[in-house]
């Protein structure tokens, strides 16, 4: 089955406490870099557009502020 470009997948890993977004699957041609502040962004490596990032300690960043969180989820971007 052919993913659509315009789907965000979602995913959280509760144990690790982190929030993977994607456009598309991870190819190994992908470039990574991570920011100073535990964010991993992913890279088509021909076009530079963002295909999907991580972001680690994703909880932790949140919790002082009220939010309403279910995942896993399939976003369409418009």
């Amino acid at each position: 089955m052919k993913q659509k470009k315009n789907i965000l997948n979602v995913f959280y890993d509760k144990q690790a406490d982190v929030l993977y977004m994607s456009q598309g699957k991870p190819s190994a041609d992908d470039d990574t870099s991570e920011t100073k502040d535990e964010v991993v962004v992913r890279k088509d490596s021909k076009t530079g557009e963002v295909k999907g990032f991580t972001i680690l300690n994703f909880l932790k960043r949140t919790e002082d502020k009220p939010s309403i969180i279910t995942l896993p989820a399939n976003l369409a971007i418009r």
